[in-house]
């Protein structure tokens, strides 16, 4: 197995897309995903669109769907939720599908959307997601980072490392496809003791403080709090594995 980090979508290289490509958002798109197929959603459809998402949405029926959308970390005016994982509740979610559409998430998502096996991750379920790497053993690995409009971002590389520790921990023999995969490693083994922290030091978790939102920076921050693995299905359209 070949792992490369790549951190943000504008990076990744024109051609071949890797066999497992995992996209990560922990700020907070990825998050959102796993919790809300944790908490009984029947799958979550991005769209890097807001119009994409609506007309689509629309030949959904109304007590099936809900539509959150997110630009600049606050809700979208008109959709029944922005990007927090926080409100993603069982009474909500269950039995729905969430579309969802935000500034960086769904972006890297459907970069990647056309590769053998994409699947999400983040802190909360990180062992879930390298747990399926060490089952199914894809050649080449792609940890797409999502960044902040196109720049790099501390939150997604250091989740990038937090996956390839896991790993190592576990004895799991990989190459390191690029320089950025030491950066990761490095990084997290800087922080892993001290994640809310580096999130608050963070750009995007600034952001986020600015808006009220240090329980979604906690929430984020906590590894392996949940087992459910966000993995595609159809283009755009993800599903818990």
């Amino acid at each position: 197995m070949e792992i490369f980090v790549y951190h943000t979508p504008e990076l990744t290289p024109d051609q071949p897309l890797p066999d497992c490509a995992v996209v990560i958002d922990v700020l907070r798109a990825t998050t959102t995903i796993a919790t809300a197929l944790k908490v009984g959603a029947e799958a979550v459809q991005v769209f890097s669109s807001l119009n994409d998402l609506l007309a689509t949405s629309a030949a959904w029926p109304e007590e099936k769907r809900l539509r959150a959308g997110e630009r600049g970390g606050a809700m979208v005016e008109g959709y029944d939720l922005g990007n927090s994982p926080l409100d993603c509740t069982p009474e909500l979610m269950a039995g729905k599908r969430l579309f969802l559409s935000t500034t960086n998430g769904t972006r890297a998502l459907q970069r990647v959307e056309n590769c053998p096996q994409l699947i999400t991750a983040s802190l909360v379920n990180r062992r879930a997601a390298a747990d399926y790497l060490v089952k199914n053993q894809p050649k080449s690995v792609w940890l797409l980072g999502s960044g902040w409009e196109g720049g790099y971002s501390l939150e997604d590389t250091v989740c990038a490392g937090a996956i390839a520790a896991y790993l190592t921990e576990k004895g799991v023999e990989f190459t390191k496809g690029n320089d950025e995969v030491t950066a990761a490693l490095s990084l997290y083994r800087q922080w892993q003791d001290n994640l809310l922290g580096l999130f608050e030091l963070a750009s995007h978790g600034q952001r986020l403080l600015k808006l009220d939102r240090l329980d979604d920076l906690r929430y984020c921050a906590t590894e392996d709090l949940i087992d459910i693995l966000p993995k595609q299905v159809s283009p755009g359209v993800l599903t818990a594995a």
